[in-house]
C-alpha cells in the first residue's frame, strides 16, 4: 500500500488576510496563551515572525488582536502548518 503526503509549502505575496489572536478569535487550540495568527482562504495558521503585542496591546477593546479580527496585507510562506511572515501591513 502506498501512502502519499503533501508537504504544504506555499509562497504568499501581497495577499489580504484576516489577522488576529489564534486562540481568542480563530479557535486554534494547539498552543496555550494568546498568539498571533492569520486566516487565509478560510484556514487559520499561527504566525512565525511578529508577536501579537508588536502591533499594540492585544487586549485593547477596539484594536487588540484578542478582541477584533483585523485585515492585513502580508508576504510570507506557509510551511509546516504555520505562516512564516516576511512583511505585514495592517489595513484598518
Amino acid at each position: 500500500m502506498f501512502l502519499g503526503f503533501t508537504c504544504q509549502n506555499k509562497k504568499i505575496q501581497k495577499q489580504i488576510v484576516e489577522m488576529s489572536c489564534g486562540q481568542c478569535q480563530f479557535g486554534l487550540t494547539s498552543k496555550k496563551g494568546c498568539n498571533l495568527a492569520v486566516r487565509i482562504n478560510g484556514d487559520s495558521y499561527f504566525v512565525d515572525g511578529p508577536d501579537i503585542d508588536d502591533f499594540g496591546d492585544a487586549h485593547d477593546e477596539k484594536t487588540g488582536f484578542c478582541e477584533v479580527i483585523r485585515k492585513a496585507e502580508v508576504n510570507g510562506n506557509l510551511q509546516g502548518g504555520r505562516f512564516k511572515v516576511s512583511s505585514v501591513e495592517l489595513l484598518d
